[in-house]
């Protein structure tokens, strides 16, 4: 996958489809967080990457809201 991998084994960036795996989420709210501005991504090779400190920082505390934020 495009994602570097340094020698601890661990990515330094997911793609969106995996960040949304990790997180037991779907892609779109992942997508919708980073449009709205809760999650930081980044350009890479013409596709949006999450870096791993972001998700590192959701799974340890926030969270994406599953429903987009809807009551």
């Amino acid at each position: 996958m495009g994602t570097s991998m340094p020698k601890n084994g661990r990515r330094d960036f997911y793609s969106v489809r995996r960040a949304a795996w990790i997180l037991n989420l779907p892609s779109s709210a992942v997508s919708r967080a980073i449009r709205v501005g809760e999650l930081r991504a980044e350009p890479r090779n013409g596709r949006l990457v999450i870096p791993a400190t972001e998700l590192t920082r959701l799974l340890s505390g926030a969270a994406v809201a599953q429903d987009g934020g809807r009551k």
